[in-house]
């Protein structure tokens, strides 16, 4: 076990607003909540880069742009495209969906040539990577053998799922990245993660990041048991 103040575990959040009628005045909130309670990243649309990373200037905040998002089915061209201008419009991570049917398809070197030509755009601008899996459509061997790929291509992040479809993160699937994808590319979670147990369970599976739009509550739960228990810390 490890102990974790209040903001390590602040810094492991993607805070997080994908909705499609998210408006202005959400990202604007996103940002500021991001800043009280000092998140490592806001997770939104591409089309929402521009807004944010002008809200967290001056800040340690990244801004998270996701492409091709939720369901991967787009070119690589067009992902690699969509991925520079998000990142020519502020963003400094990015969290690309995978292409699914390729991935059913066991088409690994289209996989493989997605991803690095999207993490080579990520690393030419000094941005964090993540891979986005949607764990929930893929069997252990599909999962393997995306973190195979990952191991060569060396993403920043393997991550569990989009939040938006079927299914989200479990411990299972998280623990299964941790074992199979190189020790220098982290995991991240992200999909269903709505309490404080959920985010303790993905960290000790293994998840160094955990996407989620209920980081406040999630955080504050923490804050309650520390006082509780008349610590500074909590131990996952």
């Amino acid at each position: 076990m490890a102990r974790y103040t209040i903001d390590q575990l602040a810094r492991m959040v993607d805070h997080t607003n994908v909705r499609p009628n998210a408006t202005h005045e959400d990202m604007v909130r996103l940002c500021s909540e991001a800043k009280a309670y000092h998140f490592k990243m806001v997770a939104v649309t591409a089309l929402q880069s521009e807004v944010c990373s002008r809200e967290l200037v001056g800040t340690d905040i990244d801004t998270g742009a996701a492409i091709a998002f939720p369901f991967g089915q787009a070119t690589v061209a067009t992902k690699v495209f969509e991925t520079k201008d998000a990142l020519a419009n502020g963003a400094n991570e990015i969290d690309y969906s995978i292409n699914l049917t390729e991935v059913k398809a066991h088409d690994w070197d289209y996989v493989k040539d997605e991803m690095a030509q999207i993490v080579a755009a990520c690393n030419e601008a000094g941005a964090i990577s993540k891979v986005i899996l949607e764990t929930y459509f893929l069997t252990d061997e599909e999962i393997m053998e995306i973190c195979n790929i990952a191991s060569e291509v060396k993403p920043t992040f393997v991550k569990t799922s989009s939040g938006t479809v079927a299914g989200g993160a479990t411990v299972k699937d998280v623990a299964l990245m941790r074992k199979a994808v190189d020790p220098a590319v982290k995991v991240k979670a992200s999909g269903g993660i709505r309490r404080a147990d959920d985010f303790a369970a993905m960290v000790a599976a293994g998840a160094e990041r955990i996407g989620c739009s209920q980081g406040i509550p999630i955080i504050e739960e923490f804050r309650r048991r520390m006082a509780e228990a008349g610590a500074d810390y909590i131990e996952i």
